[in-house]
């Protein structure tokens, strides 16, 4: 079968086969993502971002996909912005798609997700982690909240 995922999408990456993530969205993309079947995106970014999608909402709806945004601010993730995200992917419609802008913050919820939610083994979780980013090797400043956030899981 031949794959039709739009890998040209920033950092796109397919967990499963109901569960696709990526970084930020170009107007055009929600059709793309509704021709591979996604039912609901799910958005981290915060609106205000220079590379959000404007009008995201009305993108994905006239795409007929539904669409949650969870806005996590890149320097502050908390345990809040984690149980909503937890809650948003338990109740979508699937397959869902996770985006936000270069798909890091969502490469750490997934991170916590597959640890406490399925109880992935903390080796697996954390290759999936690094196929987009890692917080433990980064260098920047901005990583820091980032390696406190999936050291806080909970088994």
């Amino acid at each position: 079968m031949q794959n039709f995922d739009p890998t040209d999408i920033r950092n796109f990456l397919r967990l499963s086969p109901q569960i696709t993530t990526s970084g930020r969205l170009h107007p055009g993309d929600p059709p793309r993502l509704a021709a591979i079947g996604t039912a609901r995106v799910i958005n981290l970014a915060l609106a205000d971002h220079p590379e959000a999608l404007p009008n995201a909402a009305q993108e994905m709806a006239q795409a007929g996909i539904a669409y949650i945004h969870l806005p996590v601010p890149f320097a502050d993730p908390a345990e809040a912005h984690y149980q909503a995200f937890k809650t948003a992917l338990e109740a979508a419609q699937t397959p869902v798609h996770v985006h936000c802008i270069m798909n890091w913050r969502v490469s750490a919820f997934f991170y916590r997700w597959h640890r406490e939610a399925c109880g992935m083994a903390e080796a697996e979780a954390r290759e999936w982690l690094e196929k987009i980013w890692s917080p433990h090797t980064s260098d920047s400043p901005d990583a820091a909240p980032w390696r406190a956030f999936v050291e806080r899981v909970q088994n």
